[in-house]
């Protein structure tokens, strides 16, 4: 079982930047693709980034160029660089991690807020 502990959520304006951060409590952890998911009040959750152990990334149209993810190995620690935030962006952020094998994300963190005002 791999636990997840997202933070660096909170309130920015709009146009501003915010740095989210999750750390998981594996061993392997260079093994697991690790994603960040979003979910916005009344809506489903959506995949926003995310990172193969081999460093490829795949980003959400509505955040490319804006967003960046990445992975420190060492810090057992996947990021999202958030730049140009909009109001839009404002949800609930989850991480998550699946090994090769999994068909979707099994491990999910408890989430983290962030509200972008206008």
């Amino acid at each position: 079982q791999v636990q997840l502990v997202e933070s660096g959520g909170g309130l920015v304006q709009a146009g501003g930047s915010l740095t989210l951060s999750c750390v998981a409590s594996t061993r392997t952890f260079s093994n697991y693709a690790m994603g960040w998911y979003r979910q916005a009040p009344g809506k489903e959750r959506e995949l926003v980034a995310q990172i193969t152990s081999g460093l490829s990334t795949d980003y959400a149209d509505s955040v490319k160029d804006r967003f960046t993810i990445s992975r420190d190995n060492a810090k057992n620690t996947v990021y999202l660089l958030m730049n140009n935030l909009k109001p839009g962006d404002t949800a609930v952020y989850y991480c998550a991690a699946k090994l090769y094998f999994h068909s979707g994300y099994p491990y999910w963190g408890q989430g983290t807020q962030v509200t972008v005002s206008s």
